[in-house]
């Protein structure tokens, strides 16, 4: 079996579609599939390359917001598109963009089996335009998504029960697969060990630094938390609000609501993990959320989290317990599971262990065979 995987981008740093494409992409060649990737061209002329490599296209205006929520799109190139097409015996679609509309098409018309995975909402890209949570914009994209993408597809991944509702709701032709993108784990279960939190209560949020992801939320949580003075805020991840949320930051240290500077920085997945490891929370703040595969990481090192809960956060599905779920957006609730943390530390200690174990059932191994499993479904109801 050849599948072809469709994305505009797979090679910018800090992009979790990307990540997950790449991730995807090599764990499905481990494991046998004859896999192939059509995107832009890796900018690093040193980096590894798409099979089909696609030109950048740039877009007028709209380019430098693009560019710094860590995207870019793919020129449309026919013969690139049709030799890759021609190579497939199915044809995977990791986004609904007019890259993937044009190569939908083109299999159509050599009639090939199609399938995609539902990696976005529109929200994401909305939001970023300076929209308001609920918009008309959002809603015509998600049905522009379902007529023109998914409905040409025999089966669609979704990495959430969440995601799976959603597309529901717009009457999705697809079968629907719930298939998590899953997390490497180590062999052999992780026990954490006992944290305490004093003197320093160290406070871990991982995302990229955008609007949809809402980390303003923590920081304006500082206001009301009875412990602040106490807290060590961390933000891994970089975005076109990274300079707002510093100088949010800054501003809580001059007023003395923080006594340490909130540190910002992008990481590696060994450095996060050792953050993770001697943190005593996590914090995930964003309000759109497809499934936020950095909140399993973190809690696979036995990190208890608190996650914003809301119709469009697949997320929250982690939450093991009331007191790591909070209103999305509401800082003051978020405030007040921090300090309820803080002040329970043996039910936070107790639950670490749980949550590290509960990380497992998440497998990258796990979600690769599903996967390769629905590939053949499609094949064979083809």
């Amino acid at each position: 079996m050849r599948v072809l995987f469709v994305c505009n981008n797979a090679y910018i740093r800090g992009n979790g579609l990307s990540a997950s494409v790449l991730n995807t992409v090599r764990n499905l060649r481990e494991y046998g599939m004859d896999v192939r990737l059509m995107s832009a061209s890796n900018p690093d002329p040193d980096g590894p390359q798409p099979d089909f490599p696609l030109r950048h296209m740039k877009i007028p205006l709209f380019e430098p917001i693009i560019r710094s929520n860590g995207f870019c799109y793919a020129r449309i190139e026919r013969k690139v598109i049709r030799e890759a097409v021609e190579w497939a015996d199915v044809v995977h679609f990791e986004e609904c963009f007019l890259l993937e509309r044009v190569v939908r098409r083109m299999a159509d018309r050599q009639g090939k089996v199609c399938t995609a995975t539902c990696h976005l909402y529109p929200h994401n890209i909305t939001a970023n335009l300076g929209l308001p949570k609920k918009n008309l914009l959002s809603w015509l994209l998600s049905r522009f998504w379902v007529r023109s993408i998914f409905n040409h597809c025999s089966d669609v991944q979704c990495p959430t029960s969440e995601v799976m509702r959603y597309l529901q709701s717009y009457d999705t032709r697809a079968r629907l697969h719930v298939i998590s993108n899953g997390i490497r784990l180590p062999e052999d279960p992780f026990r954490p060990a006992p944290v305490q939190p004093e003197p320093e209560v160290d406070i871990l949020c991982i995302g990229r630094l955008a609007k949809e992801k809402s980390q303003e939320t923590l920081l304006k949580a500082m206001q009301y938390s009875r412990y602040a003075d106490r807290i060590r805020l961390s933000f891994a991840g970089s975005g076109p609000k990274a300079r707002k949320y510093q100088r949010m930051a800054e501003r809580l240290y001059r007023q003395a609501v923080l006594r340490h500077v909130p540190s910002f920085g992008f990481y590696t997945a060994e450095q996060l993990s050792g953050l993770a490891r001697k943190s005593y929370l996590y914090v995930h703040c964003a309000w759109v959320e497809v499934e936020g595969l950095s909140c399993l990481e973190a809690t696979r090192e036995g990190l208890v989290p608190i996650i914003g809960e809301g119709d469009l956060i697949g997320t929250s599905q982690f939450a093991l317990c009331p007191e790591s779920l909070y209103p999305a957006c509401d800082s003051r609730a978020l405030a007040q599971r921090i300090d309820w943390w803080i002040e329970h530390p043996e039910e936070r200690n107790a639950m670490s262990v749980r949550y590290a174990k509960a990380a497992r059932r998440y497998a990258l191994e796990d979600s690769v065979k599903s996967l390769v499993e629905m590939f053949q479904l499609a094949l064979e109801k083809r």
